[in-house]
């Protein structure tokens, strides 16, 4: 079965960028749509940007406004999520997973990974 790898959390002050990648461990995921989600202590599992399998088309979370990037680099079996000015507020872990669907939420992915933790300091 996928199994999605995610990978690129850590700690970093507010304004900074960073790059979480999400490769896959067995089967390919290249031909299939992927998203991003993230959770906070306490608070529900929280959609934050989808791709399609080819990378043609891409939507994101509203709080997102222009600061994140999704992409996808089949050939490597990889999906990527650029972050920039990050704030305090964006401290969650961060999950990648699969989805047949086109959809932002959860209950339609059905391969996650284990996710990467990301927080930002102010």
């Amino acid at each position: 079965q996928v199994q999605p790898v995610e990978s690129g959390g850590g700690l970093v002050q507010a304004g900074d960028s960073l790059r979480l990648t999400c490769g896959a461990s067995g089967r390919t995921f290249s031909t299939y749509n992927m998203g991003w989600f993230r959770q906070a202590p306490g608070k529900e599992r929280e959609f934050v940007a989808y791709i399609s399998w080819s990378g043609d088309y891409s939507y994101y979370a509203d709080f997102v406004k222009g600061r994140f990037t999704i992409s996808r680099d089949n050939a490597k079996d990889t999906v990527y999520l650029y972050m920039s000015s990050l704030e305090p507020e964006d401290t969650a872990v961060y999950y990648c997973a699969r989805t047949r669907t086109t959809s932002r939420f959860p209950s339609q992915y059905d391969y996650w990974g284990q996710g990467t933790q990301v927080t930002v300091s102010s």
